[in-house]
């Protein structure tokens, strides 16, 4: 065989059995695996992010800033930055225990774990959703329920059920997490009755600190028409060292 066929018919073997490869490789993942890629996506090693939020409801709506730090999943800080009168603001966890910095009475107090499940910042989003002292990984047991579509992608449909040793309000979520890039597209949480309470949707995929993510992610109560939450991230860098002391409540009160 001349050198030239020989390399075509290689580069077409490679071509047909790519596909096969990637697709038998992607049937042996378990559905912790896939959550578990999801969340490595969104969090890399450690991650620094600037944020904006909006808050929507019928007749008003609101907005603040924020910076958010991140490592693995035992650390994370975020920072209010805008508007005035709650900038400094600063919420911290560190392994399993949530501080929040209170500037204006210059307070630092400890969240107990029953104030995880309340609204974070008057937001639809409770304070576990965005300090995140639940691990989505570790904390739940996770089933594929099977396959679905979510913004003309194909998505494993996978239910989490939290562990009897987790603290956490939901009784179950259920999340799709496209094939592709392993992106969490939506979101639903159930009540210990088995009711829908939230709905989630992440869309407006980009590239951001060289990775694509989900930039828009919004939350709507199910029983309030008109009421949601959107949380737009504007900038975001993953992976750059973060020295475990960052994530200390003698540094909430240091940051700016």
């Amino acid at each position: 065989m001349k050198k030239s066929h020989f390399l075509k018919f290689t580069l077409s073997i490679i071509i047909f059995i790519m596909p096969l490869i990637i697709a038998f490789g992607q049937k042996d993942l378990s559905a912790t695996d896939i959550v578990k890629k999801a969340d490595d996506n969104m969090r890399g090693k450690t991650s620094e992010a600037t944020i904006t939020i909006k808050i929507i409801r019928p007749t008003w709506s609101r907005e603040m800033t924020m910076k958010a730090w991140s490592k693995g999943d035992d650390y994370s800080m975020i920072l209010i930055t805008s508007p005035a009168k709650e900038k400094g603001t600063v919420f911290l966890k560190r392994i399993k225990e949530v501080w929040n910095w209170i500037p204006s009475i210059e307070r630092n107090i400890k969240l107990p774990p029953s104030m995880m499940s309340q609204s974070w910042m008057g937001t639809d989003f409770t304070n576990d959703d965005l300090v995140k002292e639940a691990s989505s990984v570790v904390d739940y047991d996770h089933t594929i329920l099977g396959k679905d579509s979510v913004l003309d992608k194909d998505c494993y449909k996978i239910q989490m059920i939290p562990k009897p040793s987790a603290a956490i309000v939901w009784e179950k979520v259920i999340v799709w997490i496209d094939t592709a890039d392993f992106l969490q597209l939506k979101a639903e949480f159930y009540d210990e009755d088995g009711a829908l309470v939230n709905i989630m949707n992440s869309s407006d995929i980009k590239e951001l600190g060289g990775r694509k993510i989900t930039s828009k992610i919004e939350m709507f109560p199910v029983d309030k028409e008109g009421h949601s939450t959107v949380i737009i991230y504007n900038d975001i860098n993953f992976d750059k060292p973060i020295n475990d002391n960052f994530f200390t409540t003698r540094n909430m009160k240091q940051l700016k």
